[in-house]
């Protein structure tokens, strides 16, 4: 699976990006592509979506985005496209507030979600959520951020990596991703008993 693909921003559509990397270009659903400047580099995480009749990559800014979509996907009744029209209508740290809160009236007021789903969005995923003030010192270092991707890219899932999170924030001392990946691999071995 594409954990993210950086590349040249080369066009985008209503809710699309096409990424150009190597000479590929990578067709994109992605929320509000209009923030994306033309030609300008950047790294978008993605989701890829096998189906039976498609196969389609969903995109995004930050790794909390796709971590809360990853989350949002695993409810029943929601599929990517209405879990990435959720986050294109609220940010990530007022969508864990408002499950956190029991907000179903908030919930149900974003297009495509009933109250069923609403509901049932809140039962499956409050209290499972990185609370928001962890996403935001985590958004405040880049470096730790590349080295949660790197960590991904290896193989690691999101369940695996978010219990050494706290750890890895402590060590305000590394300044470099690959330092913040050989203390996050030593963590993870130790957490399985290796």
């Amino acid at each position: 699976m594409l954990a993210f693909i950086t590349g040249k921003v080369h066009s985008y559509g209503f809710d699309y990006v096409i990424l150009e990397n190597s000479g590929i270009g990578f067709r994109i659903n992605y929320m509000h592509p209009e923030t994306l400047a033309l030609n300008k580099e950047v790294t978008i995480y993605t989701y890829q979506h096998v189906r039976e009749d498609e196969i389609s990559l969903f995109g995004f800014a930050s790794s909390q985005e796709y971590d809360l979509f990853m989350s949002l996907i695993q409810v029943k009744g929601i599929g990517p496209k209405t879990a990435q029209n959720i986050l294109a209508h609220r940010s990530v740290n007022e969508l864990i507030s408002i499950i956190e809160n029991n907000d179903v009236n908030s919930l149900k007021a974003l297009p495509g979600i009933g109250a069923k789903a609403a509901s049932q969005i809140i039962l499956d995923l409050k209290g499972k959520l990185v609370h928001s003030d962890e996403a935001a010192k985590k958004e405040a270092n880049p470096e730790l951020e590349d080295a949660i991707g790197a960590l991904k890219t290896l193989g690691y899932k999101q369940n695996e990596i978010t219990p050494i999170m706290k750890e890895l924030q402590k060590h305000t001392e590394l300044k470099s991703s690959e330092e913040f990946v050989r203390l996050g691999l030593q963590l993870l071995l130790k957490r399985k008993g290796g």
